[in-house]
């Protein structure tokens, strides 16, 4: 158990000064662990507070903010997602079972998914001392840009073009929530998720490749780039360098099969190297087997893993 004077806050939206403490701390984490602790989807919520279903917990040791849990319960049937953080320094003394045991009680019937950035050897430990098991993997792919790409083949009657702002919005979300209906966060994706992102600095329209037939948008190869002077989602890294990103690609279910989604990725893969990147990744489910056989077809390899461990049984969470 831990050691010193530990309370625990469950808010709703933070305040701004908590947020921005919030921030330091993942800053932190992320330089001593070499990747981001907390997902691009709840960067936002800190500085945008976008969902107001989402639980901010906070955890104070001696007075000082020593960890954060974010809680999103928007869909009680497939159980609550969280991710959390604790202060390099004041790790193993227990901080970690006790933020993940606010996160399980404020979960409830819903049941904890806890998510692992990384998959570190620490987290995993967390999770089996919790009694969660793993349940689900991403998988981070990547890929050179100095090896060649090849050329784009569309089917007949496809144009591509780019994104145009304050008028692509509505389209592209229904194309993406018919693109990815059986996904349990892209699918849910509103436009309001939609302009958030358009507000960061990294959003460029130019490399968002929209493709049309009869003039109705069928399949879009959403780019990214993070900059190197800070990861995408804001926290200082001096360690990286510039990368592409292959953010979000996806088709229209009456397009599906057409090669479409192959020929849009490289476009976009065009795209970023013209940029002068020397490197790519994306996020892929580890299940989504023909979405990986499609990126090995075209260079890519596994890099890392992001784990979601939950309880054999939802909401049976052993945090003693």
């Amino acid at each position: 158990m831990p050691t010193g004077r530990t309370e625990i806050a469950v808010n709703g939206p933070l305040k701004p000064a908590e947020a921005a403490a919030v921030l330091e701390l993942v800053g932190r984490a992320a330089a001593q662990d070499g990747v981001m602790p907390l997902s691009e989807h709840v960067m936002l919520q800190l500085r945008y507070d976008s969902e107001p279903r989402a639980r901010n917990v906070l955890l104070w040791h001696d007075g000082a903010l020593a960890g954060y849990g974010h809680l999103d319960i928007t869909d009680p049937a497939g159980g609550a997602e969280a991710e959390m953080v604790i202060d390099p320094p004041l790790r193993k003394r227990g901080l970690g079972l006790a933020l993940g045991r606010a996160l399980s009680d404020e979960a409830g019937s819903a049941g904890l998914q806890l998510w692992a950035h990384g998959d570190l050897p620490a987290a995993a430990r967390l999770a089996t001392a919790a009694g969660l098991h793993r349940s689900r993997a991403l998988w981070q792919m990547r890929r050179s840009l100095q090896e060649p790409v090849g050329e784009p083949q569309l089917a007949d009657g496809i144009t591509v073009r780019t994104f145009r702002v304050s008028q692509d919005e509505n389209a592209w979300v229904a194309l993406n929530h018919r693109a990815f209906s059986q996904h349990p966060e892209q699918g849910a994706w509103t436009r309001t998720d939609l302009e958030m992102r358009e507000r960061e600095p990294w959003f460029d329209p130019a490399g968002f490749f929209l493709a049309e037939r009869d003039g109705a948008i069928v399949g879009f190869h959403w780019t990214k780039i993070h900059s190197g002077t800070s990861d995408s989602d804001g926290a200082s890294d001096q360690r990286r360098e510039p990368i592409g990103e292959v953010y979000v690609v996806g088709v229209d279910p009456s397009a599906q099969g057409t090669g479409l989604g192959r020929a849009l990725t490289i476009i976009g893969l065009h795209y970023l190297r013209d940029r002068g990147l020397a490197q790519v990744m994306l996020y892929v489910d580890e299940t989504n087997t023909a979405a990986i056989r499609l990126y090995e077809s075209l260079g890519f390899t596994h890099w890392s893993t992001d784990v979601m461990f939950a309880p054999e049984a939802p909401g049976a969470v052993a945090t003693g």
